[in-house]
């Protein structure tokens, strides 16, 4: 089947932009800006980032699901093992945590910028923060069940 390698490829490569930025914003970025910005400009900064980031997410999830969708059909959501149905699981968790921090913190955050509230908006940041640290770690376990999960049976 010539369609699989591509979906799998489409699926890996939403992960990568994912995880893999979710892993440098909150491991890297976040505590060296936290050490060299005030809240003024830390805060316009890490607005102006996830608005970029936010964006590839959006086309990022739309590449998980739908790959991954097609690809546990192609092979029967009965028939799929435990493992994928884990990673179905975690990946709607992710993405409804993924909705929520841009339609509420996120929001909250810009709002807090525009109107030089940094008060508001490090509150807002710091929710942001949590949630991202959240998905982190199952966008991590995910990964874990995609390669080693198959041991599930």
């Amino acid at each position: 089947m010539m369609l699989d390698p591509l979906l799998l490829l489409l699926h890996v490569a939403g992960v990568v932009v994912w995880v893999g930025g979710m892993f440098f914003a909150y491991m890297c970025l976040r505590p060296e800006a936290a050490t060299q910005l005030e809240p003024p400009p830390r805060l316009r900064l890490w607005r102006g980032v996830l608005a970029r980031f936010f964006t590839w997410v959006w086309v990022a999830v739309a590449a998980v699901l739908a790959s991954g969708l097609l690809l546990i059909g192609r092979a029967g959501f009965a028939a799929a093992p435990l493992n994928q149905h884990l990673m179905l699981l975690l990946g709607l968790v992710m993405m409804a945590i993924f909705v929520y921090v841009v339609f509420v913190p996120y929001a909250a955050l810009a709002r807090g910028v525009e109107g030089a509230d940094w008060k508001g908006a490090g509150a807002a940041l710091g929710r942001i923060r949590q949630l991202v640290g959240t998905n982190l770690v199952l966008g991590l376990l995910t990964i874990a069940l995609a390669t080693a999960g198959q041991l599930l049976g």
